[in-house]
């Protein structure tokens, strides 16, 4: 077996450290090694030594090729500890049968029912808002995606309960993200019980009161009809609120950055959205296509993916050309790596939204922002379409104005502008 850990010599772990004190981002470090050790790396942490790789050969053998040989259950980890049997944390027919049962509600073709509630929310933020104001848009946008999650998939109208759910979530957020626990598995963790079982509570207030109530046809109603106990009901309605929020808040603040960032992009969009609703709510009239909105959305999540990496435990050793991961590790595949190669994307780290432009094509599995293969993920169409509706709706409205360009991305739970995206917002005119 050929160790990747031996293999980095002093010189690139000396490029490593000046990386990452020069940017203070591991990102950046990981950037080097990446670059210097051919899309394969061991992460040289003392009681962390992941397997790293990237790129479109590797994301296929992960995602597709020798996915069975993978497991995604992690039993130390923060996130199973709390999502339990979420549908993103179980294997096998496990996964299996609570995807089928949660799959249905999530297909291209149910998207239309959740448009007008995804446009009303957006409406009710933005209510609160006063023209000239300065607003965080990574506050803004979490707040949207929590009420659009909320109602679309479990008919609850959040309004009322979003102060008071808000700090819990944001600290179970917290708990998941990375931390000195990945290095020291058992350092205690304290102040996390008390949100957690706040939410809990919460959502099984929830599952007791439908019980009770007539029955919907939501995501809640499904998992009803497919039998779940309470507990499992849990657990799914867990993972799609923390895991569907928290990616397309994330999505919605780095949009908007670089929107800031690029006037000239961000006035070609103005022109498009206004040429292509005439006024009118984005309800998906015919003849809306706004084919810049597109492939800024795929830019931006090029760039700043949400969810930056895909962590695996393996059960059966893997070959990477020659370089082999033993069964037990782990094993990570970095979107964001395979995303900034310029051996795949020219002028990696620039914002071009012309690259998704015109059809235009790039390598199978260099451009990953979903995952890939029989585990992708299961709310992508979702996103995607709350993403475009909920960027046509702002910016059919307000006029916005980056503040502070000075932003870094963090590596929370998903990857995220820090420490925020502030703009300030003028009303439009009728």
């Amino acid at each position: 077996m050929k160790s990747a850990l031996q293999a980095i010599d002093s010189k690139t772990l000396l490029l490593v450290m000046k990386s990452f004190i020069r940017e203070r981002s591991l990102l950046a470090a990981m950037r080097v090694l990446y670059a210097r050790m051919k899309r394969f790396f061991q992460i040289p942490l003392p009681a962390f030594k992941a397997y790293v790789v990237g790129g479109p050969l590797e994301n296929r053998q992960v995602l597709v090729t020798d996915q069975k040989r993978l497991l995604w259950r992690s039993p130390g980890d923060p996130v199973t500890r709390l999502l339990r049997q979420g549908v993103l944390v179980v294997d096998g027919q496990q996964h299996d049968c609570y995807r089928s049962i949660m799959e249905p509600y999530l297909t291209p073709a149910r998207l239309p029912n959740y448009v007008s509630q995804m446009v009303q929310n957006v409406d009710r933020v933005t209510a609160t808002w006063v023209d000239g104001q300065t607003v965080d848009l990574l506050v803004e946008s979490r707040r949207i995606a929590l009420l659009i999650i909320m109602e679309t998939l479990f008919s609850v109208d959040f309004w009322d309960d979003l102060p008071h759910m808000w700090k819990p979530i944001l600290k179970v957020i917290e708990y998941i993200s990375p931390g000195a626990w990945i290095v020291f598995p058992k350092i205690p963790r304290p102040g996390y019980r008390k949100p957690i079982k706040a939410l809990d509570q919460y959502l099984y207030g929830i599952i007791q009161a439908r019980r009770s109530a007539a029955p919907r046809q939501d995501l809640l109603g499904y998992l009803m009809d497919a039998g779940l106990d309470d507990a499992l009901i849990r657990d799914q309605m867990l993972t799609m609120l923390i895991a569907g929020h928290d990616t397309s808040t994330a999505l919605l603040a780095w949009t908007f950055y670089l929107l800031g960032k690029n006037p000239e992009t961000y006035t070609r969009l103005q022109i498009e959205l206004d040429q292509a609703l005439q006024g009118q709510p984005p309800l998906t009239p015919a003849g809306w296509q706004p084919h810049l909105l597109d492939a800024i959305i795929k830019e931006s999540l090029r760039l700043y993916p949400p969810i930056h990496l895909g962590n695996r435990r393996v059960a059966e050793s893997i070959d990477f050309d020659g370089r082999c991961v033993p069964a037990g590790e782990r094993l990570i595949y970095s979107i964001y790596l395979t995303h900034r190669d310029p051996d795949i994307w020219e002028n990696p780290d620039d914002f071009k939204p012309e690259r998704f432009a015109n059809g235009r094509k790039h390598p199978p599995f260099a451009y990953v922002p979903f995952g890939g293969g029989p585990r992708a993920c299961i709310g992508a169409a979702f996103g995607q379409a709350e993403a475009r509706l909920v960027l046509a709706r702002l910016l059919q409205t307000y006029n916005f104005q980056l503040m502070d360009p000075k932003v870094h991305a963090h590596m929370g739970a998903t990857l995220e502008p820090s420490p925020s995206v502030l703009m300030q917002v003028h009303r439009k005119k009728p």
